[in-house]
């Protein structure tokens, strides 16, 4: 019995770390650099800034990013909500 709880300890260890890992890894590809948010802060438009109240940091970066880029961002403004 001993023996099966040496070899598993590690093994359940092992995997755990590893699945921590891959978790991390997705992680820091998600976040957002502070240098966006203060840009963002700064220089956001109403639209973008019903999109942060309404669906969070990432759709507003993603409107404010658009708008940056050419423009487009008016044509995906969000939804008002109903109510």
């Amino acid at each position: 019995m001993t023996v099966w709880f040496v070899i598993a300890v590690p093994l359940v260890i092992m995997f755990f770390a590893l699945a921590m890992e891959r978790v991390e890894h997705r992680l820091s590809n998600v976040t957002v650099r502070e240098e966006e948010v203060e840009e963002f802060l700064e220089q956001a438009q109403p639209n973008e800034v019903r999109a942060l109240y309404g669906h969070g940091i990432g759709r507003a970066l993603e409107l404010f990013r658009l708008r940056r880029l050419g423009g487009r961002a008016a044509k995906l403004r969000p939804r008002k909500a109903r109510g």
